[in-house]
């Protein structure tokens, strides 16, 4: 049942743990944009951050990825890789309005730090690379932007750079993305003659006179460029036109349709996620971010333009429809935990309902506690500001929650309402950790519990068998740059074996299974009794736990624990110990005895009962899958496609640009393993590719016994 909220206005006595000091908003609401800049890697996404940060007057020195100094990428281990591995905020000041912006990776290892910052944000700023035009990861950005019905703009980057090409990349996007991509600007010039661009609103052309693009020049429109322009302004004004019943009146009356109405026109249908505006500039030269960041305040929506959030009221159970108002109770959601080496451990969260002070009480309603907020922050990178107020459509962090995960909600203490979590994707490969000496085994563990703090996709599990830790992540380069962080920031040494792919085990058939836990000590014994309904779920659906129990055979109270015992036994498979997953298990029957049933008994129940279960339900290995994209000259094509069939690989498609082929094709995990040295070898270094994860399938059954004589040798 979906019901809206009624908020009244509260005063401001009735603010809890506020008082009666309410600091006027700086911005008005409708001023204040929440931004991610979002791309595959290498697209700029950095390094159009840095340009933003400097036009905005919030740093004085424009920063460099390559060179090191980028703001944005403030760690060490990105400063010495070039790329970005965590998600970073800032905010910063463009005329009127206040832009919240958090620069995101773009390798496919850190796709759970887009995932959360598209959960709290309002618009997007999709950024492509001109030459390359959608890659791998752009595709996964932009599912997850749809996920969460994230309005969005797109820059295509890089036009200064030899192959440059707008339209294909526009064309592409179209194809790739299943988009309406409408072009409100053309490139002035391309390649090393790329000089500005032309405006198709106002018709009216920006030439950056110098080389560092500071300096824009309106001019008219060039005239070899007028017919060109003519078009494309003309299917724009087409495209709003079916969309909007205002401006085809005037389209259809052949009237001179004002700037401003088109602009109305384009921010609607941005806003209803039925077209994205494309812009084009290069930011390592300067050129297109000042109108960049007027597309960001014209056509990205504010808080108050978001549609209201779910949530789900504590009391009543009811979904309610939450609108976003100062005067509102606070609400907010906790999508970033940090281990900050000076101030402790920080909490990002974003504000989507009313205000907060510092050493105001508020009530976890996920977990199910109180907290204070010690002091607040906005953040600037690692850098930090410090405030004594946060309002509605801010992105904050805090110290002094020390019980606050990621995704979990923040409320007032008499609203006690929760968002939806952050949900985030299992982790694919594992390597063993083990440290070099006794000193490192007593770091070893606070290491690991904050680093899995920080990161969802980070898990760590013991091995029954052998005793050994198992840290698992989302690929190669996580888990090293995971391992790196150990050693710098927590002086932890550590032996990492070889990486193992991260196989989860599965039933195929439906069971029902017995769980009896009765023990007797000559006095007061151990008696649970359960029987337990174990189905298979779909692929990716996770675990469900069902209590259909009637008629009390056993008390409520025993519930919990004995879904405590089977979560318990999920965790070690009987194929081969791997994880359990996407199973569905209904508690139906049991029986208790009124002296000696307790917790530990049907916890011990559940698990036998499970194990047991499982056993009989034909369980099966499943392993991920990679999608897999290989750019390639033409002349390697053959070599290449024979040796992803000798990895089992499966070919989607192939795509031929000029002498370069793009293959795209879904490989094993486990025959990815040395693929770089193999591509190097048989393309002469002249091959690039890119890996992310797709979805778990089931291996063959020869496969799965090889899998299970290698766990025995364990």
């Amino acid at each position: 049942m979906v019901t809206t909220a009624v908020v009244k206005t509260l005063k401001p006595e009735e603010m809890v743990g506020i008082g009666n000091n309410i600091m006027p908003r700086t911005f008005p609401l409708d001023k204040v944009r929440n931004i991610g800049i979002i791309a595959h890697i290498d697209a700029g996404k950095t390094t159009v951050t840095e340009r933003v940060l400097f036009y905005t007057g919030r740093t004085y020195k424009v920063g460099g990825v390559d060179e090191g100094t980028a703001v944005m990428d403030w760690m060490q281990q990105e400063r010495e890789r070039g790329i970005t591995i965590t998600a970073a905020a800032t905010t910063c000041q463009w005329g009127e309005h206040r832009i919240n912006i958090i620069d995101t990776p773009g390798h496919v290892d850190f796709t759970a730090e887009v995932e959360r910052s598209l959960r709290v944000l309002d618009g997007g700023v999709v950024v492509f690379d001109a030459v390359a035009g959608v890659e791998a990861q752009s595709e996964t950005v932009w599912r997850q932007a749809d996920k969460y019905s994230v309005p969005r703009i797109c820059f295509i980057n890089k036009m200064d750079r030899v192959g440059a090409d707008f339209y294909r990349t526009i064309s592409m996007m179209e194809k790739r993305l299943r988009t309406r991509a409408i072009p409100i600007q053309l490139p002035l010039g391309k390649e090393n003659l790329f000089q500005g661009v032309i405006d198709l609103i106002d018709e009216k052309a920006w030439h950056f006179s110098d080389d560092a693009g500071t300096t824009m020049v309106e001019m008219p429109v060039p005239e070899e460029k007028k017919v060109e322009v003519a078009k494309y302004r003309r299917s724009l004004i087409e495209t709003l036109a079916e969309n909007d019943d205002q401006l085809m009146l005037l389209y259809l009356e052949d009237e001179d349709i004002p700037s401003h109405e088109v602009k109305a026109a384009i921010r609607k249908l941005t806003l209803a996620n039925r077209i994205v505006p494309v812009l084009c500039g290069s930011a390592l030269r300067d050129k297109g971010i000042q109108l960049l960041l007027d597309a960001v305040t014209d056509y990205l929506p504010s808080p108050l333009e978001m549609p209201p959030v779910r949530v789900i009221d504590s009391e009543s159970s009811e979904e309610v429809l939450w609108e976003a108002s100062d005067d509102a109770p606070f609400l907010a959601l906790a999508f970033k935990v940090v281990a900050d080496p000076f101030m402790g451990r920080l909490v990002y969260f974003r504000v989507y309902s009313g205000k907060v002070r510092v050493g105001t009480q508020v009530f976890n309603s996920s977990r199910g506690h109180k907290g204070r907020l010690g002091r607040l922050v906005l953040m600037h990178a690692n850098k930090r500001e410090e405030v004594k107020e946060v309002d509605t459509g801010a992105i904050a962090a805090t110290l002094g929650l020390k019980d606050t995960f990621t995704g979990d909600t923040l409320c007032d203490l008499a609203h006690s309402v929760v968002l939806e979590p952050i949900r985030f994707p299992e982790p694919v490969l594992s390597v063993v950790a083990e440290p070099k000496s006794k000193a490192d085994q007593d770091r070893l563990g606070e290491a690991l519990n904050k680093l899995s703090e920080e990161d969802p996709t980070f898990k760590i599990r013991s091995d029954e068998e052998t005793g050994q830790t198992l840290i698992s992540g989302m690929g190669e380069l996580h888990l090293e740059v995971l391992i790196d962080r150990m050693l710098r920031e927590f002086n932890v040494m550590v032996r990492v074996g070889k990486p193992q792919v991260a196989y989860k085990e599965a039933i195929t058939v439906p069971v029902e299974t017995e769980g009896r836990f009765i023990r007797q000590f000559g006095g007061h014994g151990q008696y649970g009794h359960v029987w337990l309904r174990l189905e298979p779920g779909g692929r990716g659906s996770g675990f469900k736990f069902l209590n259909q129990l009637r008629g009390g055979t056993i008390p409520k109270e025993y519930v919990p624990a004995v879904e405590a015992g089977v979560k318990e036994a999920l965790e070690n498979g009987v194929v081969a110990g791997y994880p359990i997953v996407d199973i569905k298990v209904t508690l139906y029957d049991g029986s208790f005895h009124e002296v000696d049933s307790s917790e530990l008994a049907f916890k011990m129940a559940g698990s036998i009962a499970l194990k047991d279960g499982v056993s009989k339900a034909k369980p099966t290995l499943l392993e991920p899958i990679m999608k897999l994209e290989l750019v390639l000259p033409a002349q390697f094509l053959g070599d290449a496609i024979g040796d992803l069939n000798s990895r089992r690989g499966h070919i989607e498609g192939i795509e031929t640009q000029g002498e370069i082929c793009v293959v795209r094709s879904f490989v094993p995990l486990a025959e990815t393993f040395g693929y770089a040295t193999a591509l190097r070898s048989l393309s002469q270094g002249r091959a690039t590719y890119s890996l992310e994860f797709d979805c778990c399938k089931e291996m063959p059954a020869n496969l799965v016994e090889q899998i299970k004589v290698g766990a025995k040798g364990r």
